[in-house]
């Protein structure tokens, strides 16, 4: 199986570098579960093994011209792989040292499906966390949680870049949550 396959595979390269878009259409599309296959053990996040994936055609579809006929074509496939999971990896570790996570972890799903935007009615006690919050969070999480604003519409509104209000409501929804779990005194 595994010889069928290479030969299978060198065969469309070959016509692919001699223009053969039909070949070239059918490898890429075997291709795509084999480095999918190959990417997934090394990356964990679903979308980022997408984005290598991804990666790795634009790379193949670049360096097309490189293969050379006469060697093994999965060696050549794997270097690219390789290539593009080690690039990802290397932007993550410089990336990650500048990177705030926006994650809301923690923050239960509402029991009751929420109201339409602006039809909302808040709790005593939720209108008396909002008012503790420092009026950028405060506006942030209105917007968004609230009036159901997008990010992008919400930022607008607010006059701030997209980043900004997403850090501003991750840090306003932080906030509420630690009013809202505090006893009531």
């Amino acid at each position: 199986m595994h010889e069928e396959r290479e030969v299978r595979w060198r065969a469309g390269m070959v016509a692919a570098q001699q223009g053969d878009s039909a070949a070239y259409d059918e490898l890429l599309h075997e291709l795509v579960p084999y480095v999918r296959s190959r990417v997934r053990p090394q990356v964990f996040d679903p979308n980022a093994v997408e984005d290598i994936v991804q990666n790795v055609f634009v790379s193949l579809h670049r360096a097309r011209h490189t293969y050379r006929p006469e060697r093994a074509f999965h060696p050549w496939i794997n270097a690219v792989t390789r290539n593009a999971v080690v690039d990802y990896i290397r932007d993550r570790q410089r990336r990650a040292p500048r990177e705030i996570s926006l994650e809301v972890d923690g923050v239960p799903e509402p029991a009751v499906a929420a109201a339409a935007p602006r039809e909302q009615v808040l709790s005593d006690e939720m209108t008396a966390a909002l008012e503790e919050l420092p009026d950028g969070q405060r506006q942030a999480v209105l917007l968004i949680h609230f009036e159901g604003l997008t990010v992008v519409e919400a930022a607008e509104r607010a006059g701030i870049s997209k980043a900004a209000l997403k850090v501003r409501a991750h840090r306003g929804y932080r906030a509420l949550r630690a009013l809202l779990e505090q006893e009531p005194t």
